[in-house]
């Protein structure tokens, strides 16, 4: 690593976009990476949705008894 970087000609925010959505990766055990698969593939549904679908769900009923 340099001592010392030029930023001179260097652009504020060139690579800046308001509307950037961050998409954090998530990481799922093995085994149920499996099962959940083999049931958006059977339903012909991407992983993502079900994923999103389940976790809605599961939002859905914590909010309910609280």
């Amino acid at each position: 690593m340099k001592d010392h970087y030029d930023f001179s000609k260097g652009v504020r925010g060139k690579f800046y976009a308001s509307d950037a959505v961050v998409r954090l990766p998530v990481y799922l055990d093995e085994q149920v990476e499996r099962y959940l698969a083999a049931k958006a593939d059977a339903k012909g549904v991407d992983l993502s949705d079900l994923v999103n679908d389940l976790l809605k769900r599961e939002i859905e009923i914590i909010e309910a008894v609280k």
